[in-house]
């Protein structure tokens, strides 16, 4: 190796891999692996756990943890006032809460991205009409609005996922907003635009895959929000039919059992909060990667 080439590597700065780092990124791992577990049982639990929200055997009412029941199994986290096994309604709950939390992060994405970048990059009337509607919404608590929303019409999956997408679209719109209006000002867009490309291709080239990175992290942070005003909503009355498991509606089925019966609210309440704080550091995690890379 010549002597040019040892300067060269002298001055070329090696990234040192110390103990205290490696342990960051380990527990920083483990949000992710917790959040991908929920995702994994919510998927592949009811596939082999049988549970129906509306059969239950009263000999086996407020079982507790542990406890067997009256046909010889075993119930792994208790059961409620009407003799369910609260392990079924936790696993049916944690599919409910991220089919919930899925369709209204695409929803609102989807509605916020496209709006957001369209009065971002056009700019004038466009622009000036889309904040105007955006501080209108932000005038109203979100929860006031899916609270007025679900109380209106039946309970259903569709006026749930429309009432909790009525205000969270305006985070991904104001995202990708900002980021359009910063994108619109570059040479490769401004290039493009003296090149006669269409301002759908310039958005779809040459906007979108930059707006991609943050908004992933923003949804994380979106899903969480989703997941616990889908609990409190069911909490109220005011979200799925009974027909379905949820976790804010067997919380509530337990609330007037806590000196008693405790684990009927404690364990869909603990496993509710693991999911919304692992998601939530994990969108913290996304959030920095990202920052970074600006």
């Amino acid at each position: 190796m010549t002597a040019m080439g040892l300067v060269h590597d002298a001055t070329v700065p090696v990234p040192v891999r110390t103990g205290r780092s490696r342990v960051r990124r380990v527990v920083g791992a483990i949000p992710i692996g917790i959040f991908g577990l929920y995702v994994v049982a919510a998927v592949l639990g009811p596939l082999f756990v049988d549970y129906s929200p509306v059969g239950g055997d009263l000999a086996d009412r407020l079982l507790a943890p542990g406890s067997v029941t009256s046909d010889g199994g075993t119930a792994v986290f208790g059961t409620d006032a009407l003799g369910r096994d609260l392990f079924g309604q936790v696993l049916y709950g944690a599919r409910t809460s991220v089919l919930i939390g899925t369709l209204v992060v695409l929803f609102s994405g989807l509605v916020g991205i496209t709006v957001g970048t369209v009065a971002g990059y056009r700019g004038g009337t466009t622009d000036l009409l889309a904040s105007r509607v955006i501080d209108v919404l932000l005038a109203f608590p979100g929860i006031l609005l899916a609270i007025v929303i679900a109380g209106v019409f039946d309970r259903s999956l569709a006026i749930v996922v429309i009432a909790l997408s009525v205000t969270n679209w305006i985070g991904f719109a104001r995202l990708s907003r900002s980021m359009a209006m910063t994108l619109r000002e570059r040479d490769w867009v401004k290039s493009a635009t003296v090149m006669g490309v269409r301002r759908g291709r310039i958005i779809a080239r040459h906007i979108l895959p930059f707006i991609a990175g943050p908004t992933l992290a923003l949804a994380t942070i979106e899903f969480a929000g989703a997941i616990l005003a889908e609990a409190a909503l069911s909490f109220l009355g005011l979200g799925l039919p009974s027909a379905s498991v949820s976790w804010g509606q067997t919380i509530a089925s337990g609330k007037e059992y806590l000196a008693s019966a405790w684990w009927i609210a404690a364990i869909p309440g603990t496993a509710l909060a693991v999911l919304v704080i692992c998601v939530g550091f994990t969108g913290d995690r996304l959030t920095r990667h990202f920052g970074r890379q600006q």
